[in-house]
């Protein structure tokens, strides 16, 4: 199995012996996950981020399952009251909550393809796990 979260889609497949045994594809990937921490931060911060910021704490302190320890990245943006420039430290744990409901998303699409695989896959890839590619790789570390 692999799930390959890219920029504005994510697909999902079972493959085995060289073919495609099931897939799907959904239309919400690294974008989404970029978009839902900008809104996130407009929201509760009255702060205006670009996209390369929301990315950027994405990669350096994005995490799909909320964390012990708690790590926080310093970003600036524009205060959207004021429209002056303003930094706040956002956590890991902050990360987890804004891009929950875009991941639940690509998590339902693995389950959609896992419930077409045969039971005999399913096993296997129980076995030997899936194969996280794209924007996958800033989460990967941490849902081990």
């Amino acid at each position: 199995m692999i799930i390959d979260i890219g920029g504005g889609t994510s697909e999902v497949a079972v493959i085995s012996l060289g073919g495609i045994v099931t897939w799907h594809s959904i239309r919400v990937a690294g974008d989404k996950i970029d978009a839902a921490i900008t809104e996130y931060i407009k929201k509760k911060y009255n702060l205006a981020i670009g996209t390369q910021s929301a990315e950027e704490v994405k990669i350096k302190v994005g995490t799909a399952l909320p964390q012990k320890e708690l790590k926080y990245l310093e970003i600036q943006g524009r205060d959207l009251i004021l429209g002056l420039p303003r930094n706040i430290k956002i956590s890991n744990n902050e990360v987890c909550e804004a891009i929950s409901d875009v991941l639940a998303e690509i998590v339902q699409a693995a389950k959609h393809v896992l419930s077409e695989t045969p039971p005999e896959l399913s096993a296997d890839i129980m076995n030997k796990g899936i194969i996280m590619a794209g924007a996958a790789r800033c989460f990967q570390k941490l849902m081990n």
